[in-house]
Protein backbone atom coordinates (compact mmCIF):
# COMPACT_ATOMS: atom_id res chain seq x y z
CA UNK A 1 0.00 0.00 0.00
CA UNK A 2 1.52 3.29 -1.38
CA UNK A 3 0.91 6.12 1.26
CA UNK A 4 2.51 9.61 0.93
CA UNK A 5 3.05 12.04 3.95
CA UNK A 6 4.06 15.71 4.21
CA UNK A 7 4.47 18.69 6.15
CA UNK A 8 3.80 22.58 4.96
CA UNK A 9 4.22 25.70 6.94
CA UNK A 10 1.55 27.57 5.80
CA UNK A 11 1.74 30.63 7.44
CA UNK A 12 -2.21 30.72 8.02
CA UNK A 13 -4.54 30.21 5.40
CA UNK A 14 -6.85 33.52 5.06
CA UNK A 15 -5.64 35.43 7.68
CA UNK A 16 -2.18 36.47 9.43
CA UNK A 17 -1.27 39.09 11.63
CA UNK A 18 -0.50 41.92 9.18
CA UNK A 19 2.78 42.70 10.67
CA UNK A 20 4.18 39.79 9.49
CA UNK A 21 3.14 40.82 5.89
CA UNK A 22 5.20 44.51 5.94
CA UNK A 23 7.64 42.87 4.32
CA UNK A 24 10.81 44.78 7.28
CA UNK A 25 12.16 42.47 9.29
CA UNK A 26 13.25 45.62 11.75
CA UNK A 27 9.76 46.62 12.02
CA UNK A 28 8.23 43.56 12.30
CA UNK A 29 10.64 42.32 14.55
CA UNK A 30 9.67 45.84 17.26
CA UNK A 31 6.31 45.30 16.99
CA UNK A 32 6.53 41.25 18.08
CA UNK A 33 9.04 42.80 20.98
CA UNK A 34 7.27 45.12 22.03
CA UNK A 35 3.76 42.59 22.07
CA UNK A 36 5.50 40.29 23.93
CA UNK A 37 6.51 42.98 26.66
CA UNK A 38 3.40 44.43 26.73
CA UNK A 39 1.61 40.90 27.16
CA UNK A 40 3.83 40.51 30.03
CA UNK A 41 3.31 43.69 31.80
CA UNK A 42 -0.60 43.04 31.92
CA UNK A 43 -0.28 39.42 32.91
CA UNK A 44 0.96 41.21 36.50
CA UNK A 45 -0.97 40.98 39.65
CA UNK A 46 -0.06 44.58 40.34
CA UNK A 47 0.19 47.46 37.77
CA UNK A 48 2.69 50.27 39.22
CA UNK A 49 2.34 53.81 37.72
CA UNK A 50 5.46 52.81 35.46
CA UNK A 51 3.46 49.62 34.32
CA UNK A 52 0.45 51.91 33.46
CA UNK A 53 2.45 54.29 31.47
CA UNK A 54 4.39 51.79 29.39
CA UNK A 55 1.14 49.92 28.51
CA UNK A 56 -0.41 53.52 27.01
CA UNK A 57 3.38 53.94 25.38
CA UNK A 58 3.30 50.96 24.11
CA UNK A 59 -0.21 51.87 22.50
CA UNK A 60 -0.08 54.59 21.28
CA UNK A 61 3.44 53.43 19.56
CA UNK A 62 1.15 51.06 17.54
CA UNK A 63 -1.49 53.15 16.50
CA UNK A 64 -4.03 52.18 18.88
CA UNK A 65 -5.49 55.71 19.19
CA UNK A 66 -5.67 56.17 15.58
CA UNK A 67 -9.18 56.50 14.03
CA UNK A 68 -9.64 53.14 12.46
CA UNK A 69 -10.52 53.90 8.94
CA UNK A 70 -7.10 55.24 8.54
CA UNK A 71 -5.14 53.62 11.66
CA UNK A 72 -1.44 51.55 10.73
CA UNK A 73 -2.52 49.87 13.89
CA UNK A 74 -0.60 46.61 14.91
CA UNK A 75 -1.60 45.56 18.27
CA UNK A 76 -5.34 45.66 19.19
CA UNK A 77 -6.79 45.82 22.73
CA UNK A 78 -9.57 43.36 23.14
CA UNK A 79 -12.39 44.79 25.60
CA UNK A 80 -15.60 43.58 26.49
CA UNK A 81 -18.36 45.86 26.78
CA UNK A 82 -19.42 47.24 30.53
CA UNK A 83 -17.14 48.10 33.48
CA UNK A 84 -14.30 45.56 33.64
CA UNK A 85 -12.39 47.57 30.88
CA UNK A 86 -8.82 48.38 30.62
CA UNK A 87 -8.61 51.69 29.34
CA UNK A 88 -10.46 54.77 29.01
CA UNK A 89 -11.11 58.06 26.39
CA UNK A 90 -9.85 57.93 23.02
CA UNK A 91 -7.34 59.48 21.05
CA UNK A 92 -4.42 60.81 22.57
CA UNK A 93 -6.37 60.83 25.72
CA UNK A 94 -6.44 57.08 26.02
CA UNK A 95 -5.62 55.87 29.84
CA UNK A 96 -5.48 52.99 32.08
CA UNK A 97 -8.46 53.34 34.15
CA UNK A 98 -7.84 54.37 37.85
CA UNK A 99 -9.49 51.27 39.26
CA UNK A 100 -7.56 48.74 36.97
CA UNK A 101 -5.33 47.83 39.63
CA UNK A 102 -3.95 44.58 37.80
CA UNK A 103 -4.49 41.65 36.02
CA UNK A 104 -8.32 40.30 37.89
CA UNK A 105 -9.58 44.33 37.69
CA UNK A 106 -10.43 43.91 34.24
CA UNK A 107 -11.61 41.67 31.61
CA UNK A 108 -9.70 41.31 27.82
CA UNK A 109 -6.68 40.69 26.42
CA UNK A 110 -4.36 42.06 23.85
CA UNK A 111 -3.87 40.75 19.74
CA UNK A 112 -2.13 41.20 16.77
CA UNK A 113 -4.35 43.05 14.16
CA UNK A 114 -4.81 40.60 11.51
CA UNK A 115 -5.74 41.21 8.44
CA UNK A 116 -6.85 39.72 4.83
CA UNK A 117 -4.39 37.39 2.79
CA UNK A 118 -4.21 38.31 -0.67
CA UNK A 119 -6.12 35.90 -3.22
CA UNK A 120 -3.52 35.13 -4.97
CA UNK A 121 -1.63 34.19 -1.72
CA UNK A 122 -4.54 31.70 -0.76
CA UNK A 123 -4.33 30.38 -4.37
CA UNK A 124 -0.65 29.75 -4.08
CA UNK A 125 -0.88 27.90 -0.80
CA UNK A 126 -3.71 25.51 -2.26
CA UNK A 127 -1.40 25.03 -5.36
CA UNK A 128 1.07 23.93 -2.95
CA UNK A 129 -0.73 21.42 -1.40
CA UNK A 130 -2.44 20.28 -4.35
CA UNK A 131 0.75 19.73 -5.94
CA UNK A 132 2.14 17.98 -3.04
CA UNK A 133 -1.41 15.87 -3.26
CA UNK A 134 -0.60 13.95 0.33
CA UNK A 135 -2.57 11.60 2.15
CA UNK A 136 -1.41 12.39 4.94
CA UNK A 137 -0.68 16.12 5.47
CA UNK A 138 0.70 18.37 8.73
CA UNK A 139 -0.42 21.86 8.36
CA UNK A 140 1.50 24.53 10.34
CA UNK A 141 0.39 27.96 11.52
CA UNK A 142 -3.20 27.63 10.00
CA UNK A 143 -5.71 29.75 12.23
CA UNK A 144 -8.47 26.69 13.68
CA UNK A 145 -10.75 23.91 12.24
CA UNK A 146 -13.05 25.32 10.43
CA UNK A 147 -10.44 27.31 8.55
CA UNK A 148 -9.20 24.21 7.35
CA UNK A 149 -12.58 22.94 6.71
CA UNK A 150 -13.43 25.95 4.36
CA UNK A 151 -10.20 25.84 2.80
CA UNK A 152 -10.16 22.12 1.90
CA UNK A 153 -14.00 22.50 0.34
CA UNK A 154 -13.89 25.85 -1.07
CA UNK A 155 -10.06 26.55 -2.12
CA UNK A 156 -8.89 23.06 -2.55
CA UNK A 157 -11.80 21.30 -3.95
CA UNK A 158 -13.57 24.72 -5.55
CA UNK A 159 -10.98 26.53 -6.91
CA UNK A 160 -8.63 23.87 -8.27
CA UNK A 161 -10.69 20.70 -8.92
CA UNK A 162 -8.62 18.77 -5.97
CA UNK A 163 -10.15 16.12 -3.88
CA UNK A 164 -11.09 16.74 -0.85
CA UNK A 165 -9.85 15.46 2.21
CA UNK A 166 -12.27 13.56 4.48
CA UNK A 167 -10.78 14.20 7.72
CA UNK A 168 -9.25 17.18 9.36
CA UNK A 169 -8.50 17.99 12.83
CA UNK A 170 -6.71 20.69 14.99
CA UNK A 171 -6.77 21.83 18.43
CA UNK A 172 -6.12 25.18 19.48
CA UNK A 173 -2.66 25.97 21.08
CA UNK A 174 -1.02 28.28 23.27
CA UNK A 175 -0.22 31.09 20.61
CA UNK A 176 -2.67 33.49 20.90
CA UNK A 177 -1.74 34.63 17.28
CA UNK A 178 -3.95 32.34 15.58
CA UNK A 179 -0.94 30.13 14.08
CA UNK A 180 -2.01 26.38 15.47
CA UNK A 181 -1.01 22.43 14.15
CA UNK A 182 -3.44 21.03 11.89
CA UNK A 183 -3.64 17.99 10.14
CA UNK A 184 -5.57 17.16 6.61
CA UNK A 185 -6.10 13.42 6.02
CA UNK A 186 -7.51 10.71 3.59
CA UNK A 187 -7.39 8.03 6.21
CA UNK A 188 -9.25 8.62 9.36
CA UNK A 189 -7.89 10.19 12.56
CA UNK A 190 -9.09 8.19 15.35
CA UNK A 191 -7.55 9.84 18.31
CA UNK A 192 -5.27 12.68 19.26
CA UNK A 193 -3.25 13.82 21.99
CA UNK A 194 -2.93 17.60 23.01
CA UNK A 195 0.10 18.60 24.59
CA UNK A 196 -0.97 22.34 25.24
CA UNK A 197 -0.71 21.91 29.42
CA UNK A 198 2.80 20.32 29.56
CA UNK A 199 5.14 22.23 32.06
CA UNK A 200 8.38 21.17 33.59
CA UNK A 201 9.55 23.27 36.81
CA UNK A 202 6.17 25.15 36.45
CA UNK A 203 7.27 26.49 33.01
CA UNK A 204 4.97 25.82 29.81
CA UNK A 205 7.06 23.66 27.26
CA UNK A 206 4.83 24.15 23.88
CA UNK A 207 4.46 27.38 22.23
CA UNK A 208 1.62 26.00 20.12
CA UNK A 209 1.23 22.49 20.95
CA UNK A 210 2.47 18.72 20.27
CA UNK A 211 -0.31 17.14 19.10
CA UNK A 212 -0.01 13.49 19.11
CA UNK A 213 -2.74 12.60 15.93
CA UNK A 214 -3.35 8.64 15.48
CA UNK A 215 -4.29 7.49 12.06
CA UNK A 216 -6.06 4.60 10.66
CA UNK A 217 -3.75 2.92 7.78
CA UNK A 218 -5.87 -0.07 6.49
CA UNK A 219 -6.74 -1.33 10.40
CA UNK A 220 -2.87 -0.73 11.47
CA UNK A 221 -2.30 2.79 14.17
CA UNK A 222 0.37 5.51 13.21
CA UNK A 223 1.31 8.20 15.08
CA UNK A 224 2.19 11.55 13.63
CA UNK A 225 3.59 14.16 16.63
CA UNK A 226 3.13 17.52 15.03
CA UNK A 227 5.48 20.51 15.84
CA UNK A 228 5.70 24.25 15.78
CA UNK A 229 9.06 25.07 18.01
CA UNK A 230 9.65 28.51 19.20
CA UNK A 231 11.45 31.22 16.91
CA UNK A 232 15.11 32.13 16.78
CA UNK A 233 13.61 35.40 16.79
CA UNK A 234 14.55 37.15 20.51
CA UNK A 235 16.24 34.33 21.02
CA UNK A 236 14.12 30.99 22.36
CA UNK A 237 17.10 28.40 22.52
CA UNK A 238 16.45 27.57 25.88
CA UNK A 239 12.50 27.42 25.11
CA UNK A 240 13.40 25.12 21.95
CA UNK A 241 15.49 22.83 24.06
CA UNK A 242 12.96 22.32 25.99
CA UNK A 243 10.41 21.33 23.09
CA UNK A 244 13.13 19.15 21.82
CA UNK A 245 13.64 16.90 24.98
CA UNK A 246 9.80 16.79 25.49
CA UNK A 247 9.17 15.68 21.79
CA UNK A 248 11.64 13.09 21.89
CA UNK A 249 10.14 12.05 25.56
CA UNK A 250 6.52 11.67 23.65
CA UNK A 251 8.03 9.73 20.61
CA UNK A 252 9.67 7.52 23.06
CA UNK A 253 6.42 6.55 24.65
CA UNK A 254 4.40 6.43 21.18
CA UNK A 255 6.75 3.83 19.82
CA UNK A 256 5.67 1.58 22.26
CA UNK A 257 2.27 1.92 20.90
CA UNK A 258 2.77 1.82 17.32
CA UNK A 259 6.29 1.15 15.28
CA UNK A 260 4.81 3.82 13.06
CA UNK A 261 5.61 6.99 14.41
CA UNK A 262 5.65 10.61 12.73
CA UNK A 263 7.88 13.57 14.17
CA UNK A 264 7.39 16.39 11.77
CA UNK A 265 6.85 20.28 11.22
CA UNK A 266 8.88 23.87 11.59
CA UNK A 267 11.40 23.14 14.69
CA UNK A 268 12.76 27.07 13.62
CA UNK A 269 16.48 24.99 14.45
CA UNK A 270 19.18 23.55 12.10
CA UNK A 271 20.48 20.05 11.97
CA UNK A 272 22.72 18.67 14.94
CA UNK A 273 21.86 21.97 17.04
CA UNK A 274 20.52 21.19 21.06
CA UNK A 275 17.07 20.91 20.33
CA UNK A 276 17.50 18.87 17.17
CA UNK A 277 19.96 16.70 19.27
CA UNK A 278 16.90 15.64 21.40
CA UNK A 279 15.29 14.00 18.45
CA UNK A 280 18.80 12.81 16.66
CA UNK A 281 19.80 10.80 19.31
CA UNK A 282 16.66 8.60 19.73
CA UNK A 283 16.82 7.34 16.43
CA UNK A 284 14.51 8.87 14.32
CA UNK A 285 15.56 9.86 10.82
CA UNK A 286 15.27 12.97 8.93
CA UNK A 287 13.37 12.19 5.37
CA UNK A 288 15.88 14.39 3.72
CA UNK A 289 18.74 12.29 4.36
CA UNK A 290 17.36 9.23 2.15
CA UNK A 291 19.15 8.29 -0.45
CA UNK A 292 16.45 9.17 -3.28
CA UNK A 293 16.28 12.66 -2.27
CA UNK A 294 18.27 15.14 -4.99
CA UNK A 295 18.52 18.74 -4.04
CA UNK A 296 19.10 22.10 -1.74
CA UNK A 297 19.58 21.01 2.41
CA UNK A 298 17.08 24.17 2.99
CA UNK A 299 13.42 24.30 3.39
CA UNK A 300 13.13 27.91 4.25
CA UNK A 301 13.98 30.98 2.01
CA UNK A 302 16.80 30.46 -0.47
CA UNK A 303 16.98 27.21 0.69
CA UNK A 304 20.42 27.12 -0.28
CA UNK A 305 22.02 26.01 2.55
CA UNK A 306 21.69 23.76 5.64
CA UNK A 307 21.22 27.18 7.65
CA UNK A 308 17.87 27.43 5.73
CA UNK A 309 17.03 23.89 7.23
CA UNK A 310 14.41 24.37 9.75
CA UNK A 311 11.75 22.05 8.52
CA UNK A 312 11.36 18.51 9.11
CA UNK A 313 9.36 15.21 8.32
CA UNK A 314 11.05 12.48 10.74
CA UNK A 315 10.38 8.73 10.92
CA UNK A 316 10.77 6.00 13.05
CA UNK A 317 13.44 3.60 12.20
CA UNK A 318 10.45 0.85 11.17
CA UNK A 319 8.90 3.56 8.50
CA UNK A 320 11.88 4.93 7.19
CA UNK A 321 12.80 1.63 5.62
CA UNK A 322 9.70 1.85 3.92
CA UNK A 323 10.47 5.19 2.34
CA UNK A 324 10.55 4.94 -1.26
CA UNK A 325 10.80 8.47 -2.65
CA UNK A 326 11.39 12.22 -1.03
CA UNK A 327 10.65 15.55 -2.03
CA UNK A 328 10.77 19.34 -1.29
CA UNK A 329 8.20 21.69 -3.06
CA UNK A 330 10.17 24.74 -3.08
CA UNK A 331 7.87 26.12 -6.04
CA UNK A 332 5.78 28.48 -3.20
CA UNK A 333 8.53 30.49 -2.11
CA UNK A 334 8.99 33.77 -3.88
CA UNK A 335 12.72 33.79 -3.09
CA UNK A 336 13.38 30.00 -4.16
CA UNK A 337 15.26 30.53 -7.57
CA UNK A 338 12.09 29.12 -10.22
CA UNK A 339 8.96 29.62 -7.99
CA UNK A 340 5.43 28.93 -9.86
CA UNK A 341 4.94 31.28 -12.77
CA UNK A 342 2.11 32.52 -9.97
CA UNK A 343 4.43 33.62 -7.06
CA UNK A 344 5.70 36.94 -8.06
CA UNK A 345 6.28 38.62 -5.14
CA UNK A 346 6.59 38.30 -1.33
CA UNK A 347 3.24 39.61 -1.17
CA UNK A 348 1.79 36.60 -3.02
CA UNK A 349 3.73 33.74 -2.19
CA UNK A 350 2.46 30.57 -0.64
CA UNK A 351 5.00 30.62 2.46
CA UNK A 352 8.33 31.29 2.93
CA UNK A 353 8.76 27.46 3.44
CA UNK A 354 8.94 24.62 1.35
CA UNK A 355 6.78 21.51 2.40
CA UNK A 356 8.38 18.06 2.57
CA UNK A 357 6.76 15.10 0.99
CA UNK A 358 7.49 11.33 1.51
CA UNK A 359 6.39 8.33 -0.44
CA UNK A 360 6.01 5.17 1.74
CA UNK A 361 5.49 1.50 0.62
CA UNK A 362 3.38 -0.02 3.54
Amino acid sequence: MSIRIATFNCENLFRRPIVFGSGNDPIRDEVLKDFRELVEILDRDTYTDDDKTKIIQFLKKHSADVAQEISTQTILVNEPRGRARLLKGDGQNIEVRPEVTGRSAWVGWVELVKGDLSWDAVKNTARVIAEVNADILLTVEVEDRLTLHRFNKQVLAGQFDAEPYPFNLLIDGNDIRGIDVGLFSRHPITSVRSHIFDKKNSREIFSRDCPEFEIDIAGEPLWLLGNHFKSKRGGGGDKRKLQGERVAQLYQAALERSAHVVVAGDLNDTPGSPPLAFLEATGLEDAMTHDSYEGPPGTHGKCTHLDDKIDYLMFSPALFAKVDQVEVERRGIFEFGTPFDTVTGPGNQASDHAAIVADLDL
